[in-house]
């Protein structure tokens, strides 16, 4: 039943008392979607860099960075 549904649309959607909660993709659109989340990460980094929006620290200044309040 979901497969023929995948065949038919390119996708079922699995539904949690009536509201939509999960996708069922084929593997290979899963990795094209994957790919362009990663592509996107990798933009909004050059960019960072490019505008100066970064910093320079060890790992220990990190970790005290991101967990101090």
């Amino acid at each position: 039943m979901v497969a023929e549904e995948v065949a038919l649309y390119g996708e079922a959607v699995v539904t949690v008392r009536g509201k939509g909660k999960y996708v069922i993709i084929p593997i290979e659109k899963y990795n094209e979607l994957r790919e362009y989340e990663l592509l996107a990460a990798l933009a909004e980094t050059r960019k960072a860099i490019a505008e100066g929006d970064y910093t320079i620290e060890s790992v220990k200044d990190h970790i005290k960075r991101i967990t101090s309040d």
